[in-house]
């Protein structure tokens, strides 16, 4: 054989993936698809798996991709990612199996550290997502799908595939301690370059209240499904008002533990952030909801457009105030569109997505003026129930306002504004502020408009 012929050998018998580590090949695969090649990413999918049609080829390729996927996630941590966010990120780019091993992943990467040094906000995420080691201790969750059914050419391309989503993930903002470190001392806020953001909390004492929460949660749920325009007012209405009520409380509450020198945990520690899917279309006047939700609940709120979620930054109770209002206040509002239907112009040409995000942008600006109102009532009827004491409420909300300002300006020191783009359909903009201007926000509206229909 020629020289330049056994070169040639050498370099087919090196691109072999039969002939890689398993090392090797997860690197190869992982190149793939970063780089779209679909085919190559197939072939080292396919040697990874005729390796496990053996025992002792298993044992090199499952272990060795199970802990690649853990640093994978503990770097997604540490790049300031929460088990909700990663979740969010898969939803938007993966299949419903591969948002499963997510989950799984997660669940996994967290049970290896104690209970206590893990943020309760993360243990609340995986709870919600339904996750939690399911697997016997003596496999890793590859095994135990592989027992479920799945062949194991489609689960090694999913777990690949996930893994590359981890890997690929950017920094963004750390809103809580990384795993393994929170303690009971740390319930204010940190960052990436501030102490607190490497100590922990530990669930704080004056969370909402989950009567108050499921009180909520109910009104919000029967304005959601009552086909009565009225109704639905009200109820958002009393959701609002029990929420702002319960927030003016907490800070009362806190207010008293530091005249008397207890700890201020009790009051809810300092402003915390949260992460609030944004997703498309018209991601920009949802943006623009959830900017008023936050506002009207004493709380700011930065727009990530490219990664779908907006940051909202505040005191716990007014973050679930949020969380709740907006998520409430979005259904209500995709209801009414549906209920409103397509729009065409004069020549016959389609002007609903003009229509839709007139509507939307309208209704967001309306809603959060209306929010307003009711929090501002709360806060009179508070300080008149107070009595005497009463004129130290509105220095007391100022003084918390001026600390979630403060976090936003630590994470975000270089916020810029950005246009959600124009107004182009006048009915869109009024029927959505009439929408919003219906809301009797004040929860003391006239029975007799109970019996409207919405639609």
């Amino acid at each position: 054989m020629s020289q330049s012929s056994t070169a040639q050998h050498e370099g087919a018998a090196a691109g072999d993936p039969r002939h890689r580590s398993t090392e090797a090949l997860i690197a190869l695969a992982l190149s793939a698809l970063a780089s779209h090649r679909g085919r190559a990413f197939d072939d080292v999918a396919v040697s990874l798996a005729q390796r496990c049609s053996t025992d002792e080829g298993r044992r090199s390729v499952v272990p060795t991709l199970a802990e690649n996927v853990a640093a994978a996630t503990t770097q997604a941590w540490e790049r300031g990612w929460q088990p909700a966010d990663v979740h969010r990120m898969a939803t938007r780019t993966l299949a419903p199996a591969e948002q499963a091993i997510v989950v799984d992943a997660m669940s996994d990467e967290l049970a290896r550290y104690a209970v206590s040094t893990v943020d309760h906000r993360w243990l609340a995420q995986v709870a919600e997502l339904e996750g939690g080691v399911w697997w016997a201790r003596s496999q890793t969750w590859l095994d135990a799908r592989r027992e479920r059914g799945t062949d194991w050419l489609t689960l090694l391309s999913q777990t690949l595939t996930v893994l590359h989503l981890l890997w690929t993930l950017p920094h963004i903002e750390r809103l809580s301690p990384l795993p393994g470190t929170a303690t009971a001392a740390g319930a204010g806020a940190g960052s990436r370059s501030s102490p607190d953001a490497s100590r922990g909390a530990e669930e704080p004492v004056a969370r909402v209240d989950d009567r108050i929460l499921a009180r909520v949660r109910m009104m919000l749920a029967k304005a959601e499904s009552t086909t009565f325009e009225a109704e639905a007012e009200t109820f958002t209405a009393g959701a609002q008002a029990l929420m702002a009520r319960h927030s003016i409380d907490a800070a009362w509450l806190a207010a008293e533990e530091r005249r008397t020198g207890g700890r201020e945990g009790a009051g809810g520690g300092g402003p915390h952030g949260r992460r609030i899917g944004i997703d498309t279309p018209y991601d920009g006047p949802k943006a623009s909801l959830l900017d008023a939700v936050a506002r009207a609940n004493r709380c700011r709120m930065v727009w990530t457009r490219e990664l779908g979620f907006g940051t909202v930054m505040g005191f716990e109770a007014d973050l679930d105030s949020v969380e709740l209002l907006f998520t409430s206040l979005l259904v209500q509002a995709n209801s009414r569109l549906m209920a409103e239907g397509k729009r065409a112009d004069h020549r016959g040409r389609s002007r609903t997505r003009s229509f839709r995000q007139s509507f939307l942008t309208a209704y967001a600006h309306r809603i959060g003026e209306r929010l307003r109102e009711v929090a501002d009532a709360e806060v009179a009827s508070a300080q008149e129930s107070a009595g005497p004491r009463g004129q130290e409420l509105v220095p007391l909300l100022a003084a918390r306002a001026e600390q979630v300002d403060a976090v936003m300006g630590q994470w975000f020191p270089k916020v810029t504004r950005s246009s959600i783009g124009s107004v182009r359909d006048a009915e869109g903009w009024h029927v959505g502020r009439e929408a919003a201007d219906r809301a009797d926000l004040d929860g003391s509206g006239p029975r007799s408009r109970v019996g409207r229909r919405r639609g």
